[in-house]
C-alpha cells in the first residue's frame, strides 16, 4: 500500500521559510563584516577587511546590511498580508507548551541525542502535535529574537537619519540588544540546521519545505497528534 502524503506547508510558508533563511545568512555575513574588534571578531580580522574591500568600504557594507534588513522586514509584512491566517496558526502552535508532553519530550530527546537510550527507563518520546518541542523552542527563539533584531535595527538605522543626541541611550541599548538577538537566533539556527537537514530521521520534514507534503508514516511517528487530527477531519 503506498504511503499517503499529507499537506504540511502552503507555498507562502515555503517562500517565507527560504526567504528568511537567505536573509539571515546575508545579514550574518555582512553584519560580522561590520565588526572590527579583536575581542568579538569571530572570523578573524582578515574577513571584515576583505569584505569591506570587496564592496568598496565600510560605508557601502553598512548600506548593504541595512538594505537587506529592510528587505527582510518588508518580506514578512508581505507574508502577513498574503497569509495572515497561516502566521496566526504558526504562532498558535509554537508558543503553547504542554508540561505533560512537551517538557518530557525535550529532555528525553536531549538524552537520546547525547548519552543514548540505556539510561532512560522509558525512551519512548511523548506524542507531539504539528510541531515537536524542539521545533517550538527554535521557533520561539526565532520569533522573539527576530522582533528584537528588527526593532533595534530600525532604531539604529534611524540614528543616522532622524534621531538626535537625546536618543544616545536608546541607541546604545539597541546595539546591545541587537547583538543579543543575533546570538540567540544564530545558536538556535545551528541546532535547527542539524535537526532538519542533517539528521536522517528528520529528512522528510526537511523535504517538506520544498514539496509542501510529508509521508504518512513520518507524520504518524513524529507528529502523531497532528496526524490523528488530520485523519479524523478527513473521515
Amino acid at each position: 500500500m503506498p504511503n499517503q502524503m499529507y499537506k504540511r506547508h502552503d507555498r507562502s510558508d515555503i517562500f517565507i521559510h527560504w526567504f528568511n533563511a537567505a536573509c539571515w545568512i546575508l545579514l550574518l555575513l555582512t553584519g560580522v563584516g561590520l565588526i572590527q574588534h579583536s575581542a568579538i571578531d569571530p572570523f578573524g580580522s582578515g574577513y571584515p577587511e576583505a569584505l569591506r574591500a570587496m564592496v568598496g568600504g565600510g560605508g557601502n557594507l553598512l548600506t548593504i546590511h541595512e538594505g537587506i534588513g529592510l528587505l527582510w522586514i518588508l518580506g514578512f509584512v508581505f507574508y502577513l498580508i498574503v497569509n495572515f491566517k497561516g502566521a496566526k496558526f504558526f504562532l498558535s502552535e509554537v508558543f503553547p507548551v504542554s508540561p505533560e508532553r512537551d517538557v518530557p519530550w525535550l529532555f528525553k530527546k536531549m538524552a537520546l541525542m547525547t548519552i543514548g537510550p540505556k539510561v532512560l527507563k522509558d525512551p519512548t518520546l511523548p506524542d507531539q502535535g504539528y510541531y515537536n518541542m524542539g521545533q517550538k523552542v527554535f521557533a520561539q527563539a526565532s520569533v522573539v529574537g527576530g522582533i528584537v533584531i528588527a526593532v533595534t535595527g530600525i532604531i539604529m538605522w534611524l540614528s543616522d537619519r532622524s534621531l538626535g543626541a537625546e536618543a544616545v541611550g536608546i541607541v546604545s541599548w539597541s546595539i546591545f540588544l541587537h547583538f543579543i538577538g543575533v546570538g540567540l537566533v544564530f545558536a538556535g539556527l545551528l541546532v535547527h540546521i542539524y535537526m532538519a537537514a542533517i539528521s536522517p530521521e528528520e529528512r522528510p520534514g526537511f523535504m517538506s519545505m520544498f514539496t509542501g507534503v510529508v509521508p504518512g508514516d513520518y507524520a504518524k511517528h513524529h507528529h502523531r497528534l497532528w496526524w490523528e487530527k488530520i485523519k479524523t477531519e478527513n473521515k
